[in-house]
């Protein structure tokens, strides 16, 4: 078995002291951020049950999906600490061969503790 070459993250950092429409905002710009990053396939969750009025696709306000190589893994890590910095963030990391956790990070040192948690995991057989 040979270690997984990608993982997806459901990145959530859903914070209930912004106001809806900051965090729409801070979304659609991280989403745009990180789809310019190599290796990165970012996009956005949708609302599995959208109001009855929407009329297009309705997307969650902060969470974001990303297909990250384990070779950009360390580029989006210190991106995100960079964005947070001290504020908790909540990442669930599933591998292409099903594995899955959740980790929380509070800040740059957690998010390279992270970043290599992820990489030693994805070296696990």
């Amino acid at each position: 078995m040979t270690a997984p070459s990608f993982v997806e993250l459901i990145i959530d950092f859903r914070d209930p002291d912004i106001r809806a429409g900051q965090q729409e905002k801070l979304t659609q710009s991280l989403w745009r951020q990180m789809g310019g990053i190599p290796g990165v396939d970012a996009d956005r969750v949708l609302d599995p049950d959208p109001p009855e009025d929407s009329k297009g696709a309705s997307f969650l306000w902060g969470l974001l999906k990303a297909k990250i190589s384990m070779d950009s893994l360390k580029n989006v890590f210190g991106f995100l600490g960079d964005r947070f910095g001290d504020k908790p963030i909540k990442i669930k990391a599933k591998f292409s061969d099903g594995r899955e956790f959740e980790l929380e990070a509070h800040s740059r040192v957690e998010f390279q503790t992270a970043e290599e948690t992820i990489q030693r995991l994805s070296q696990l057989k």
